[in-house]
Parts: structure tokens; sequence; C-alpha cells
């Protein structure tokens, strides 16, 4: 009976450790299997949500319209030449330092940015080294002259370069504490860009370069500190971050082409086909809602009138001669309701529908010939000054959010302003009183309507 039981646990023994080894060998196997199966595979990042392509868009995009507007320089100097010929304002000089002095000014003060004094200070010296190096090695490379004339070394801006490293400086401490920081030094910096074309020191081209060259420096300013500090800043645990916006509130700069849907001077027998201008400015909403708010624009758009050769009753041209008219300019402002619309969060459609005054500036008309002798063969025989006139407008635009804060909109927007003209002719007409008062007392109700097709670069707070 010993005999029996013990041979029996043996044999209980013997086959508990064969099946506990059966089911070890089994689990094991099962495991492997399972790590083999459903271990996560890390897919690749899609193109556009890498980091260092949503870093390199917005330079990216000033140097395109850098090259795009190249060949048109000398064409938008003439429109500063002839709205703003006078303009002397230094304060580009002193704007360009802004963001800099405030994110100085916010960290003396005790506000935690995404880094301590220290490092910030290294960041920002990085960054301005960097800027140096590449304004100044393509400045005195290329060697373009200014349009003042005054020296060759035009391209880039200098002052653009500084003015968007302090900017963006002021966005990498401050940007995501609050986009309200990113938006004024963002705004302060076009400002001291737009300052320098109006001082005519520098080329259109010339801007837009350099507020991508003073993006590009400072992000490889705090990507090289970054590296040395291996982290990306010293608070950025116990700073809120933005998840996104609850209300699409934005602030945005656009620029865009203007198409016009009618002949702007068909009245006054000026101008025979529709024209092709620009248009570029500001506009912004503050939404009560996801879906609801209430926004204005403020924008300038200027079309140029093609010349008419001059022609006598019986429909004979006069010579050589043509009738050359100043290109029109248009400095409106509007203010209406906006709707949004989230597709998800990458994708926003707004509409919006406004009302406004557009203020038309004034011009001359040219009589052109080879054979008058004045300054290039031309002589003015009378000016034209529009009244102000109601505008409205009415548009819609589609968003795409590289971030919660920042977004590239393509709009396309509708204008109409029916303008009453008078013209004034020249002194000459005066001793013909027949022609003084046909002539002198000329006005044209003209229907100006055109479509918008451009982009914004739009921050949303």
């Amino acid at each position: 009976m010993k005999k029996s039981v013990l041979t029996l646990g043996i044999l209980l023994h013997f086959c508990s450790y064969k099946a506990q080894d059966t089911i070890q060998s089994r689990n094991l196997q099962q495991d492997l299997a399972l790590i083999s199966t459903s271990s996560p595979i890390k897919e690749p990042t899609p193109f556009f949500k890498k980091e260092w392509v949503k870093k390199s868009v917005a330079p990216a995009i000033l140097f395109t319209a850098a090259a795009a507007t190249w060949g048109e320089k000398e064409n938008i100097r003439e429109v500063r030449n002839r709205y703003l010929p006078n303009f002397k304002m230094k304060y580009d000089d002193y704007l360009q330092y802004a963001p800099a002095v405030a994110v100085y000014g916010l960290k003396l003060g005790g506000v935690k940015g995404r880094n301590n004094l220290g490092r910030a200070t290294l960041s920002y010296g990085a960054s301005l080294v960097i800027m140096g190096i590449l304004v100044n090695s393509i400045k005195y490379t290329t060697k373009v002259e200014r349009p003042d004339g005054s020296k060759n070394n035009s391209f880039p801006s200098g002052h653009a370069a500084m003015a968007f490293t302090n900017a963006s400086f002021l966005h990498k401490e401050y940007g995501m504490v609050n986009p309200a920081y990113s938006i004024a030094g963002y705004g302060s910096a076009t400002l001291t860009g737009l300052g320098r074309n109006l001082n005519n020191r520098h080329w259109v081209p010339d801007i837009l370069a350099g507020a991508g060259i003073g993006i590009i420096a400072t992000e490889l300013g705090y990507f090289f500190i970054d590296k040395i500090y291996k982290n990306k800043g010293d608070n950025l645990s116990i700073l809120s971050r933005i998840q996104g916006n609850d209300y699409p509130s934005f602030l945005s700069l656009k620029m865009g082409t203007a198409l016009g849907t009618t002949n702007f001077l068909k009245e006054s027998e000026l101008d025979d086909k529709k024209q092709i201008g620009f248009e570029g400015g500001l506009e912004g909403a503050y939404f009560f809602s996801k879906k609801w708010g209430v926004g204005a624009d403020v924008s300038f758009s200027s079309f140029p009138i093609k010349s008419q050769r001059i022609t006598l009753d019986d429909g004979q041209d006069f010579g050589d001669h043509e009738i050359k008219t100043q290109s029109m300019g248009f400095l409106s402002a509007g203010i209406g309701p906006y709707f949004s619309h989230e597709f998800s969060d990458k994708w926003q459609l707004t509409l919006k529908l406004t009302g406004g005054y557009a203020a038309t500036a004034s011009g001359k008309v040219f009589v052109k010939g080879n054979e008058i002798d004045a300054p290039n063969h031309e002589l003015q025989i009378a000016r034209y000054k529009p009244k102000p006139a109601f505008r409205w407008n009415t548009g819609a635009s589609m968003t795409y959010k590289f971030n919660p804060g920042l977004g590239l909109t393509f709009y396309t927007d509708y204008n109409q302003i029916n303008s009453t003209i008078r013209y004034h002719f020249s002194d000459e007409l005066k001793e013909s009183a027949e022609l003084d008062q046909e002539l002198n007392n000329l006005i044209a109700k003209e229907k100006i309507n055109y479509i918008t097709l451009g982009l914004r670069l739009t921050a949303y707070f």
C-alpha cells in the first residue's frame, strides 16, 4: 500500500511537473507570438506633420513671394511713388527692436516664458549671429542697388531680418503662454518691413527675403542651444500648453490678385478692358461662439489703366497719340458678420459679409506722343477725383492650420463700389467758356466691381 501511494505520488508529481512545463512552454510561445503580432509598428510621420516641415512653411512662403515679386518690384515702387512719394518716417529704425525689448521686459517683470533669462539670451544671441552671417553674406554678394540709389546692398533687408528675428524670439519665448504675444511681435515686424518700403530704402522682395531669413535664423539658434541643454525649454512643464481655440478669432495679413469684372472707367471712355491689379491688407474677426463673430478688414488695391488711342469722330487715329490714365487705387474698410465651420482640426471654412467705405485716390490724365515736347513725351490734360463711396464685400476662405495658433488661408472676395468721378481739365480750357463749362463739370458714375483671389497668413487667438 505504501509503495502504491509512493508510486502514485511520484507519478502525480511527475505529471504535474510535465503539465506545468507544458503550460509554461505554451505561455512563453504564446507570449512571443503575441509580442510579435501586437507590438505597435511605428508608422512614418506624414510629410506635412514633420517638425522641420512645419518650421519651414512660413520661410518657404516668404522666399517664394520674394521670387514671385522680383520682376514686379519696379511696378510696386511706382505705386509707392504715386501715392506716398514724400513719405519719410524713421519709425522702422526703432520698431525693429520692440519684440526683443518686450521679451526682456516680461522676464524682468517675472513673467514665465519658455526659458529662463540666461538660456533665452544664449538662444537669442545664436539667432542674431546666424541672421547676421546670412544677411551680410548675401548683401555683399548680390550687390543689388537700393531703390533710392544710395548703395548697392539692398537685398535682403537687414531691418526686416532683425525685426523678424526679434518677433520669432518673442514667439518662441511667450507664444505658447498667449498667442497675442506672437501676433503683436509679428505685427510690429510687418510694420517695420512696410516702413522700409515706404521710406524707399528697400524693394518688396528685399523685405520678404529678410523676413524669411529672420525666422529661419531664430529656428536654427534655438535648435543648436536646445541640443546643448538636451531639452526644448526650461519651463515647458509648468507652462499651459495651447491645445486649441474654443472660438476661431483671428488676425491675418493678406495679399492677392484683384480681377476687375467691369471696365472701371467705361462711362469716361478712358478704359475699354477689365483690369488686373493687386490687393494687400489686414483682416480680423472676434467670434462670440464657434460659429458666429464680427470682423473687419482694411485693404489697399491698385489697378493699372491701359492707354487708349485717340480717334477722331470719323474713326481715324489721331496720329500716334494716346490717352494715358494713372492707375486707380482704393483704400477700403468694412465691418460685418462672420461665419465659421470646422471640417476638422486642420481645415476651417469662413464666410463673411461686410459693408463700409472706399476712398479712391486722385489721378492724372495725360496725352502721350512722340511729337510732344515734354518729359516722357507726356502732357497732362486733366486730373480726376473720385468721391468716397460705399463698398460692400462678401467672401469665402479656407484655412489649413499648421497648429492651433497659425494657419494659411486661401480666400476669394467680391467687392462692389459705385463711384462718382469728377474730371478737372487743364487751365487752358478756361480760356474757352464753352469748353470750360462742358469739360470741367464732367462727372461720370462708374461701377467698380472686382474679385480678389489671394492668401492670408492667419494667427488665431
